[in-house]
């Protein structure tokens, strides 16, 4: 897993590059909270066109930080998903709580 991120005006954008994963899980969500605690930001943009695999526990980080912003009143949008984050997403119900924008 690679993450990508830049803050550009009061949006901070992410790009998740490989599998998401139980080896990768740890990691990508230490990034994700270390990325959201040293930022000022009104909404997070999530970038899945790179993402290759997930699973269940990647699907877990990104409802745990999902659940971690809320309480700051602040949303996670997901923008080109790869095809296989694509069909995940929609049978988790995931685009209910994070919508996808383009």
């Amino acid at each position: 897993m690679k993450i990508k991120s830049r803050l550009y005006k009061n949006s901070l954008y992410i790009m998740l590059i490989g599998e998401l994963d139980e080896y990768t899980a740890e990691y990508t969500r230490n990034t994700l909270d270390e990325l959201f605690d040293k930022n000022k930001f009104l909404q997070v943009i999530i970038d899945l066109s790179e993402m290759t695999f997930m699973d269940s526990t990647g699907v877990g980080v990104l409802i745990g930080r999902y659940k971690k912003l809320v309480t700051k009143d602040i949303p996670i949008f997901i923008s080109n998903p790869s095809k296989h984050a694509e069909k995940i997403f929609k049978m988790a119900g995931l685009y209910d709580i994070m919508p996808l924008i383009s």
